[in-house]
Formats: structure tokens, C-alpha cells, sequence
């Protein structure tokens, strides 16, 4: 199913000479964090946050407080991974939809988007997860793929889930197989594994060691 196809019309948008007391009441009936505000001629402005609505005059016009407005709209032809960006990056639970001429068209709620992602094969198909990190400058994506593939696994996905100056952390899912040898491999490359979920052996050699270990040193 296209993204688009989740666009909804159901609350429309308020003009930017209704009256902020209309705003507030809508805000007090529905969840959402910004309501969409259009001009006569039917153009998008802008979205006003319910934060801000309470603030203000009841009695007075949203147009009175345009330098209020928040910007955010994605278009129709978005992809979702950058429509969950924007939702991350305004702090907001519905995003305006706009076409190629900024015709406004609707919205999107950040649930719809979240399920959408949920349903991909990332999180769908089964698998194992993995991070791993290494120095920014010596990983590899191409390398990363080489090693899960070389051990018989299937990357059902990837992305960078951690960054600074120095270090990167790349999260994996991992199907088709176990993922100890995997793990393993990348430890060869020098990678370190921040989490692998399911069984690491060598992890649990190590333990089962330190634990014969302190037992002996109590004798």
C-alpha cells in the first residue's frame, strides 16, 4: 500500500480568521498537537500547537498570531522513512500533506506511519538483532553485508542507530540463521558487539569461565 493511500481528511483544517476559542475547542476534543490553518484562499500557513493555543485570546483570530505558526508539511510524494523524520524533528503527532503545487491534501498520523514501518519485513520476518560498533572511520556498510552473508545469514535490514565524533553503531536483523558465527566474524573484524539477541556462546563461555574462576579462588 502507497503512503499517500494513508492520508486522512476527516478533521479539516481551520482558517486563519477563525477564532482562537474555536481552536482550543478542538484541541480539548481531539489528541493531536498541532492543528493545520489555511488561508481564505484555501493555502497552507502553517500548523498552530496546542501549547501555544492556550496561551493566547479566545476572541481574537489565529491570523493575529501567525508568527506562531509552525511550517512543517511533507508532500504526497514523500517516502515514509523521511515522513517519520519529520515527525521526529517537529515534535508532532499529525503532519500536513501538500502536492508538487502546494495544494494541501490532508494529513498523516504518526501512528499510521509507525505501523507502516512495523509491518516491513525489518520487524515482521523473523530474526535476530544485532549491534554493532566500531571507529567511524573503519567500518564499512559493504563490509558489515560481507560478513552476515559470508556466515549464510540474510540482512533484512540496517541502519545507524548511534553516532558521535568517534564512534558509529549500526543495528542489524539478521535471518536465515544463528547468529553466533556471525557474531563471532565480527569480532575478527574488530568490531565490538554492543547486543546480539539470541544465544552468543562466546559470551557465555566466558562466563561460565569466570564463574569456574571465582569458585576456585574461594576454595
Amino acid at each position: 500500500m502507497k503512503l499517500s493511500e494513508y492520508i486522512i481528511n476527516d478533521i479539516k483544517p481551520l482558517k486563519n480568521t477563525s477564532k482562537i476559542g474555536e481552536l482550543q475547542l478542538l484541541f480539548n476534543q481531539l489528541t493531536f498537537s498541532h492543528i493545520p490553518v489555511l488561508n481564505a484562499e484555501g493555502t497552507y500557513l502553517g500548523s498552530f500547537s496546542e501549547t501555544d493555543a492556550h496561551c493566547f485570546d479566545s476572541q481574537k483570530q489565529l491570523l493575529e498570531y501567525q508568527y506562531t505558526f509552525e511550517d512543517f508539511f511533507v508532500r504526497d510524494t514523500t517516502v515514509w522513512l523521511d515522513v517519520l523524520e519529520a515527525f521526529a524533528k517537529n515534535s508532532t503527532n499529525i503532519m500536513p500533506v501538500l502536492s508538487e503545487q502546494n495544494k494541501y491534501l490532508g494529513y498523516y498520523e504518526v501512528n499510521d506511519v509507525i505501523n507502516m514501518f512495523s509491518d516491513s519485513p525489518f520487524f515482521s520476518d523473523p530474526g535476530g538483532i544485532i549491534v554493532v560498533e566500531k571507529t567511524i572511520n573503519d567500518y564499512s556498510f559493504s563490509e558489515i553485508s560481507q560478513i552476515v552473508e559470508s556466515n549464510g545469514g540474510k540482512l533484512l535490514g540496517a541502519f545507524i542507530s548511534k553516532m558521535n565524533s568517534n564512534l558509529i553503531q549500526v543495528t542489524l536483523k539478521v535471518g536465515n540463521t544463528g547468529l553466533n558465527d556471525i557474531i563471532q566474524t565480527f569480532r575478527r573484524y574488530s568490531y565490538i558487539i554492543v547486543s546480539g539477541h539470541e544465544e552468543d556462546s562466546y559470551m557465555e563461555s566466558l562466563k561460565e569461565r569466570s564463574d569456574y574462576l571465582n569458585k576456585y579462588l574461594d576454595i
